[in-house]
């Protein structure tokens, strides 16, 4: 899936290429999955950075969103089960930075916005629901955003969670690869001439213009 061009010397992720994400992305990526936290600069953004935490076996679900809500988290509470690639969580979080620099955010907090841009639709409740963290799921991933006016703490976060942080290779154990076609609503034809991963994050980026 991921390759380095022979002219260019830089990472080739076919479709992904107009995402606006760095090429070095493509390069470091089988070590990023062998961490516990992935931390990522983004280039359109260079005082940004997005770090990603991956848990299993979580028995505080409720609890996790409760405190999400009151502010004690300070972060996006995803359902794992519907990423595909940790790049889908950062297109998402790209494009919500880029929008609230814009003043043009379609939700009202940073993190809601990641959640909705990871959705095919616009529908914000149902971006919500089907892709934020439900009470009962098992496994979370927990997304942070920091740039030159906040920092973060991820091992704050971790104390928080009853359960068991996984490295991000685990990933494709607790993704749900039907939900993901179902949600996503991709065809048969698709998955013939790209990945996985191509075609979800095409339809994230052209929600807004279909």
């Amino acid at each position: 899936r991921f390759w380095n061009s022979p002219e260019t010397g830089k990472g080739v992720y076919s479709a992904v290429d107009q995402i606006c994400l760095p090429a070095y992305w493509c390069i470091s990526h089988l070590l990023e999955l062998c961490r516990m936290h992935i931390k990522h600069q983004l280039e359109l953004f260079p005082g940004s950075f997005v770090t990603l935490m991956l848990f299993n076996n979580v028995k505080n679900a409720a609890n996790l969103r409760k405190m999400a809500m009151e502010g004690s988290i300070d972060g996006a509470l995803l359902n794992p089960s519907t990423i595909v690639d940790p790049l889908q969580v950062l297109v998402a979080a790209n494009k919500a930075i880029h929008l609230y620099k814009l003043g043009k955010m379609k939700t009202r907090t940073l993190y809601s916005e990641i959640i909705f841009n990871l959705s095919p639709t616009n529908n914000i409740s149902e971006a919500f629901k089907k892709f934020g963290l439900s009470e009962n799921d098992p496994a979370a991933l927990i997304v942070l955003i920091e740039d030159e006016t906040q920092s973060v703490n991820p091992e704050e976060i971790v104390c928080k969670v009853e359960g068991q942080q996984i490295p991000f290779g685990e990933l494709p154990k607790i993704m749900d690869i039907a939900k993901v076609k179902k949600l996503y609503k991709l065809t048969p034809q698709e998955e013939k001439i790209g990945t996985l991963l191509d075609s979800v994050i095409c339809r994230m980026s052209t929600k807004d213009v279909l």
